[in-house]
């Protein structure tokens, strides 16, 4: 009996593997928290014997090592990665029996990383798949430059290699189990659907159906920033982790700890939607709601290292925060505290900010003509931006505040999510500000100009 289970980690944009025959079982690029894992393989009475490394994670810290001690599997990982810890190193065509029924091979697949692994499954001598982490992806592949941009152009033509590579060595009804591509900023692209084949990907994938070249300068063209903390996970991954992961509760902070905190320039950060933050909240919060992409967007704009404190609504909104914190490095809140902010600060008069649609902002840019702030990477502004807007990426906002002209400033992204932290950002900062919740492709019927680059695509107003 196989089994092939999926871990996803949706706000990372990432995906584990728990894979058994009914009675053993291997893992494939776990993430930290393996207590997911654990609990999987304890429901069906199983056995992990070996946990694989399909490379060196940029986008999170690994839960391999511990997963492996815990449960004294082998640790798998390139015998070519300069890791600090004892594993068991494996190398270009190896094959590993995992039970008489279930075989991997390992496939050198460079372009990700240098050392990419990918692992074809067999059972019964039979190909029926291949885990190819950030190789082969749907309809698409991971990204070549996260190691610099010095490496980026012949990790891309490698990527290219690779993706030939598998499509040569693995039947076409082989299924493809990429780690990446859910929403990881580790894809080139995001991906196609949640489940494929070799011979789609052969018809379908462009690292497959260009030439090289092309599928190169594409590759290339098409990358845009990804987050800061990224420059972390590497050297963590390399080493052997300082301490397990603790998802304990973090100590409660009352409403003298909460304004210390805040007056201190330390992070409080609210969980809650955007709508309830901007129906009111302490003064100085920021709003990186749990219902977005949380981890991602707070690990890239945080200065590393600053004290964080976590308010939410309930302490399950707490502790799902702190699992997806760990997941990148960051271990431990400095307090939380649970509640409606009313409750938590009953001495304090809450803040509100402002919401508003596109409809409202083209309204505002006719009768008192605000500052426009686009937060939304550079490849969607180059591709479609307000007419007269000022652009800088979220990422970068903390470091260029100065940058925004004075005035009351109406910031926007694609849907809304990036847009309230930046307000709450800019608000915490001192500046008026307007969060556009909305819809960044109903900014034209809206009736706002649109450009790319200084070209005006489309729109009534102006």
């Amino acid at each position: 009996m196989l089994e092939i289970i999926p871990i996803d980690t949706p706000t990372l944009g990432d995906r584990s593997y728990l894979v058994h025959d009914g009675e053993v079982a291997f893992v494939i690029d776990p993430q930290r928290d393996i207590d997911r894992v654990l609990e999987l393989a304890d429901e069906r009475g199983l056995r992990i014997t070996h946990v694989f490394e399909t490379h060196m994670h940029n986008d999170y810290v690994t839960g391999g090592r511990s997963l492996a001690a815990a449960t004294g599997a082998a640790y798998l990982v390139n015998a070519a990665d300069q890791v600090s810890f004892d594993r068991t190193p494996v190398n270009d065509g190896d094959v590993v029996e995992i039970s008489p029924s279930l075989s991997l091979k390992v496939l050198a697949t460079p372009g990700h990383t240098f050392n990419h692994l990918s692992y074809a499954l067999s059972s019964d001598d039979v190909p029926v798949g291949v885990f190819t982490g950030g190789s082969l992806l749907y309809g698409s592949t991971g990204r070549p430059d996260l190691l610099g941009e010095a490496h980026a152009n012949d990790l891309a033509h490698a990527q290219y290699r690779s993706a030939h590579r598998l499509a040569h060595e693995l039947p076409e009804a082989a299924e493809v189990f990429p780690t990446h591509g859910f929403g990881s900023f580790c894809s080139a692209t995001q991906s196609e659907g949640t489940s494929s084949t070799i011979g789609h990907e052969k018809r379908t994938n462009p690292a497959l159906t260009q030439a090289e070249q092309q599928f190169v300068e594409d590759l290339l063209a098409g990358l845009d920033a990804f987050p800061a903390y990224y420059a972390h996970m590497g050297p963590a991954n390399l080493s052997p982790p300082a301490s397990e992961p603790d998802l304990s509760a973090p100590s409660l902070a009352d409403a003298d700890e909460l304004r210390r905190r805040i007056d201190a320039g330390e992070w409080v950060v609210d969980l809650r939607a955007r709508t309830a933050f901007a129906a009111g909240h302490l003064a100085g919060t920021l709003n990186f709601g749990i219902d977005g992409q949380f981890a991602t967007y707070l690990g890239w704009t945080i200065p590393w290292g600053t004290p964080l404190t976590l308010i939410g609504e309930t302490a399950e909104q707490v502790a799902e925060a702190q699992r997806e914190l760990v997941r990148i490095g960051i271990e431990r809140p400095a307090a939380a505290a649970t509640g409606a902010p009313h409750e938590l600060a009953p001495g304090e008069t809450l803040n509100t900010l402002r919401s508003a649609s596109f409809a409202q902002l083209r309204e505002a840019i006719s009768t008192r003509a605000p500052v426009v702030l686009d937060v939304r990477r550079n490849l969607e502004w180059k591709e479609s931006h307000v007419a007269g807007a000022v652009h800088i990426p979220l990422h970068d906002l903390l470091d260029r505040l100065d940058d925004i002209p004075r005035g009351e400033v109406w910031v926007h992204c694609a849907a809304g999510y990036r847009s309230s932290i930046a307000a709450s950002i800019l608000a915490a900062n001192g500046r008026s500000v307007v969060a556009v919740n909305d819809e960044f492709t109903v900014a034209a019927d809206a009736g706002l100009n649109l450009e790319s680059g200084t070209e005006v695509l489309t729109g009534v107003f102006g």
